[in-house]
């Protein structure tokens, strides 16, 4: 079985690789390489996956998945400019929106409990399925 939460962020970014001239920057990204940057309203999908509980009937507690992805991804980005308050971003990297969904996974991998010792209100862990990112109603990234 598999449950999806959603979850709201806000983050600027400028789209720049300082491996490429001013020009090329220009071509590549257009109006995202503005140099003041710009801001998105992102939404985050977490997908979990699993057997649901024999006693309690859930897949996983959703309170202890909302404060596990506040404290690792919504944090992180929320309210930030992602080129400068990101350290990921802060060299080559450039913080496409492809980068930016395998940030969020990475960082909802890294610290993912071992199924021996689940949240607090589960009893089985679930998997992290998928992650899937709106940048726009056109632009959607899934890993």
């Amino acid at each position: 079985m598999t449950l999806t939460r959603r979850y709201r962020f806000s983050s600027a970014h400028r789209l720049h690789s300082p491996s490429l001239s001013e020009a090329e920057n220009q071509q590549t990204y257009g109006r995202c390489n503005n140099p003041y940057g710009h801001g998105h309203n992102y939404v985050l999908e977490v997908s979990v996956a699993g057997e649901p509980d024999d006693v309690t009937g859930r897949l996983v507690a959703i309170e202890d998945l909302d404060r596990y992805v506040a404290s690792t991804v919504l944090s992180v980005y929320d309210g930030k400019n992602m080129n400068v308050d990101i350290d990921c971003f802060q060299g080559e990297t450039v913080p496409t929106t492809e980068n930016v969904a395998v940030d969020v996974r990475r960082r909802l991998e890294m610290h993912w409990p071992e199924p021996s010792s689940p949240w607090p209100h589960t009893t089985r862990m679930p998997r992290l399925a998928g992650v899937r990112l709106f940048e726009t109603r056109k632009n959607i990234f899934d890993i």
